[in-house]
């Protein structure tokens, strides 16, 4: 929800010198064969590194996505926790993660990335909102300064220009438009309406998923979109209406549930039409929001959300362990896996210089012996093993391009008592991907 090849950095340069011996007076003595001198290991004041892995964060602490800060923040932590119990990076601790509010708001978003550049952080976790990363990435991996998003899914950052300094551990909705589209056309549905939020989560996500029905055999019979902060939302279901669809789908954070009480009252409701929706509007609580005291209003409503991947199973205990008063843990385990793969990329390296370790990120995630931990995967790369880091999210298998290869999806629905219920889960794979 909430974007080229890379070589690996050997950091040593071989200075060949010939050996001669000679006396006068004595007969010549054989040449020796040359001998390769090597220099000593760089040390991190030669690579701009100062030894010290220091890391930043960007993420809802206030907002409307301010219940996803917690999670992120606490698992951030933890991971730093856990590496530091088990020697640091390059040898010393991890120093306490410093921290800066996205808080919905592109201003407040790049006072704090100005914030911690000034604290000369190594990488910032985040942001959380894709709008939010676009709105601070040019500055961040400008100053040469790695980011690592646990949760943005916006197409556009595929494929965004950042130098090789940005990353993701969450899978791009290139993978969740597919199984939206297929499980509309699935339910029988051919002329489909799409209206969503006016920012980058809502029109990337609006465009692929219009992509994908089209290629499914679907009718877009309209793609709308309206301002976030809109509260009476009549002229959008008015276009909704007049496109005449057998299917609406909604791609919307909190304010959806209005929009979706706006196409009940004008006939274009669950009843109706089929409508369905994403991550955004997974929640428990939307059929009440949307008709109080008939929780059944939204019954036959389906939707596509990440679905927790294979990972550490144990993980979300510990992190509760951590931090006994974290409720949520929407994209812990992704920012988790943010924190230990910057580490190891760094530990790979032998340096703290971004500019150095960012060429190591999608290698630690990839194609090595596979380890859990960044204790056990910090062993393997001290003994020359090359690493496939399977972490609390599961399998990341980046692609060139800095983020996982596939995703699994749940397909949701709510019951005719306003319960939330899983239908199905679905992999999906990027095509660049598969073998």
């Amino acid at each position: 929800m909430l974007g080229t090849n890379w070589s690996r950095h050997l950091g040593l340069l071989a200075a060949l010198g010939v050996l001669a011996t000679a006396c006068a007076q004595q007969p010549e003595a054989p040449q020796p064969p040359p001998q390769v001198e090597t220099e000593p290991p760089r040390s991190p004041a030669e690579d701009g590194g100062d030894g010290v892995l220091k890391l930043g964060y960007v993420l809802p602490e206030t907002g409307e996505l301010a219940f996803l800060g917690p999670p992120m923040v606490q698992a951030s932590r933890y991971a730093i926790q856990q590496i530091n119990d088990a020697g640091g990076v390059l040898g010393e601790p991890v120093p306490d993660i410093v921290g800066g509010d996205e808080a919905g708001n592109e201003q407040v978003a790049n006072q704090a990335a100005d914030r911690l550049l000034a604290e000369d952080v190594d990488a910032i976790i985040g942001a959380a909102a894709s709008a939010m990363t676009l709105a601070i990435i040019d500055k961040v991996t400008g100053a040469g300064v790695v980011m690592c998003s646990g949760s943005n899914t916006a197409p556009t950052l595929t494929d965004y220009d950042d130098d090789g300094f940005y990353f993701r551990t969450a899978p791009t909705d290139r993978l969740q438009a597919p199984v939206l589209a297929d499980t509309i056309v699935g339910d029988g549905h051919a002329n489909v309406a799409v209206v969503a939020r006016a920012d980058e989560y809502g029109q990337s996500l609006a465009d692929v998923t219009a992509e994908a029905l089209e290629e499914s055999g679907a009718t877009v019979a309209l793609s709308t979109t309206y301002a976030p902060d809109t509260t009476d939302f009549n002229a959008t279901v008015q276009q909704l209406a007049g496109a005449n669809p057998d299917a609406v789908v909604v791609i919307a954070f909190e304010e959806g549930a209005q929009l979706i009480r706006t196409m009940i009252e004008r006939g274009l409701g669950p009843d109706r039409v089929g409508v369905y929706g994403t991550d955004g509007l997974r929640s428990e609580e939307l059929p009440n929001t949307v008709a109080p005291g008939n929780p059944g209003a939204l019954a036959d409503m389906k939707g596509t959300a990440p679905a927790p991947a294979e990972g550490d199973p144990g993980f979300l205990d510990a992190l509760r362990d951590f931090a006994p008063d974290l409720q949520e843990t929407t994209f812990a385990g992704q920012s988790y896996d943010c924190v230990n793969i910057v580490a190891l990329a760094a530990e790979q390296a032998g340096t703290d210089d971004p500019s150095v370790f960012k060429d190591e990120v999608v290698e630690v995630t990839k194609d090595g012996t596979a380890c859990t931990s960044f204790e056990e995967c910090k062993r393997l790369l001290a003994d020359g093993e090359d690493i496939d880091y399977n972490g609390a999210s599961g399998p990341l298998d980046f692609v060139d391009a800095g983020e996982p290869a596939s995703g699994t999806y749940e397909v949701w629905t709510y019951n005719e008592q306003g319960q939330l219920q899983t239908l199905d889960t679905v992999e999906s794979r990027l095509p660049e991907a598969e073998a």
